[in-house]
């Protein structure tokens, strides 16, 4: 019994290893490009006429000083597009958490069927989209504007938000809210009182994925943007085309000042992120 015990401990001990190693691959493989284009950005490049290949280049920051040089308003399209981001997912996550939450306690026929709508609305690619909020936002004089593209971004992802938010919600007790109505709350006394506080790290997670989608969308702010209005891919773009003749080193500085954003609030909601399950919400004790 005994060496049976020590054996099973020794399997677990050795499948607990390699998923350790899996997991380590993995992350390697995952980081591969961002470690690249950080050793890019010091000036560290790889040199393929060589056999093997080699690494080449002494490191160094000018490259970083040089963004401002090749774009002079480059800083300003990162605030540009975090200032985007930041209010489009805001509109966004609130528009959503209210409308999943009001089709969730509706008694509204084929329930089942308009939230699948709302699925088939956010597979649908954004070229479907462009079109017709181009000519609503000129037709409201919004085009080139802070608003007329915020706008457009919660147009774009907000029904994905309302049908995650959704299946999130569906998982919540109606105890809560039964014994919030015995207490004579409002509904949005219920909704801020009541049901935020255990949503909290759905919702938080929902946001950071609205926030990296709207962070990386290019044809919305490049179609509705323009003049005033240039975000980072758009900025990303111009610094990959040859024909301006900007270092490869310089272009991966500006890559990963375009990541430190995202970086930035992923890590400010880590400890949100981690009390997320896909498997619905957990009340606390």
């Amino acid at each position: 019994m005994i060496d049976a015990t020590i054996g099973w401990h020794a399997q677990q001990r050795h499948q607990a290893s390699i998923r350790r190693w899996l997991r380590s691959i993995a992350l390697l493989v995952f980081l591969l490009p961002v470690v690249w284009t950080l050793l890019a950005s010091f000036g560290i490049t790889p040199n393929n006429v060589v056999s093997p290949p080699t690494w080449t280049g002494q490191p160094s920051l000018r490259y970083y000083a040089e963004i401002g040089v090749a774009d002079p308003g480059f800083l300003g399209k990162v605030l540009t597009s975090f200032s985007l981001a930041a209010v489009a997912t805001i509109v966004t996550i609130t528009i959503a958490y209210l409308a999943a939450y009001s089709l969730l306690r509706s008694r509204v026929k084929q329930r089942a069927l308009l939230v699948q709508g709302f699925l088939v609305l956010a597979s649908l690619p954004v070229i479907a989209y462009i079109i017709p909020l181009i000519d609503i936002m000129r037709y409201l004089r919004l085009d080139d504007t802070f608003i007329g593209v915020t706008l457009a971004l919660t147009a774009v992802y907000t029904p994905l938000a309302l049908y995650v938010l959704y299946g999130y919600l569906s998982h919540l007790s109606p105890e809560l809210e039964e014994a919030a109505d015995l207490d004579g709350a409002t509904v949005f006394q219920v909704l801020w009182s009541v049901i935020l506080p255990v949503t909290v790290p759905g919702i938080a997670a929902m946001a950071i994925i609205i926030f990296v989608l709207d962070w990386n969308q290019f044809l919305v702010p490049s179609l509705l943007g323009g003049q005033f209005i240039q975000t980072v891919p758009a900025a990303m773009s111009d610094f990959y085309t040859f024909e301006r003749e900007v270092e490869w080193s310089t272009a991966a500085a500006a890559l990963i000042v375009s990541l430190l954003p995202l970086a930035l609030v992923t890590t400010l909601a880590h400890r949100l992120l981690e009390q997320f399950s896909l498997g619905g919400i957990t009340h606390a004790p």
